[in-house]
């Protein structure tokens, strides 16, 4: 049976993972790193880069680089690049792209499906913004998880007793904190606050 992926797409770095054993196997990128930087570029002679690549030509080709896309998901923004725009989803797609080629490397296999994680505060527009970008890329979306469900999950919080947990997620980008309630084999996020303009790349700018 074909694996289905678990993929993390971040304001500043994304990462993709599988199950293998009953334990999530986070896979490494074709430079080795567990996580693939959210950066989106074009070189001076066209091509078209992604990661760790894109981050690194940013500060010397900034027009043709895309960062921090995910913070425009689900409006009417456009990036430009060479002088040709892109919406989110499109530019979200190529960083999907990347990761769906990196776990397809590392299993053997193609991969056709995906589980994608979304701040809890997304909207239904965000979220389905999410999912295009995943079509665009050549997944199915099995599912779009609230990322602090999918933190409690990873630590098994779920086979405890019945609890009401807080998960705070403080990434590159953005910071969130969610209480969330699990019991029954059920877990729901009770409330969510954050601040989607504050996270680690903020604080390296200070």
């Amino acid at each position: 049976m074909a694996k289905i992926i678990g993929i993390d797409l971040g304001t500043t770095n994304s990462c993709v993972a599988v199950m293998e054993g009953g334990e999530a196997v986070v896979i490494p990128n074709s430079e080795g790193a567990r996580t693939t930087p959210s950066v989106v570029g074009l070189s001076k002679t066209g091509d078209r880069l992604v990661g760790q690549v894109a981050k690194r030509q940013a500060v010397t080709n900034y027009e043709n680089t895309v960062i921090s896309i995910k913070r425009h998901m689900g409006s009417d923004y456009k990036a430009t690049m060479g002088g040709k725009e892109y919406t989110p989803q499109e530019i979200s797609a190529m960083i999907l792209q990347k990761l769906k080629a990196d776990a397809e490397a590392y299993l053997g296999e193609k991969v056709t499906e995906a589980v994608i994680t979304v701040p809890a505060y997304f909207t239904d527009a965000q979220r389905q913004a999410t999912k295009d970008a995943g079509q665009i890329a050549g997944l199915t979306v099995k599912r779009i998880i609230n990322e602090p469900t999918a933190a409690a999950l990873s630590y098994g919080i779920d086979k405890e007793e019945d609890q009401k947990v807080m998960v705070y997620d403080l990434g590159g980008g953005t910071f969130d904190v969610s209480i969330i309630e699990m019991g029954d084999g059920v877990t729901e996020v009770l409330a969510t606050a954050g601040n989607n303009k504050l996270g680690g790349d903020d604080f390296d700018q200070r």
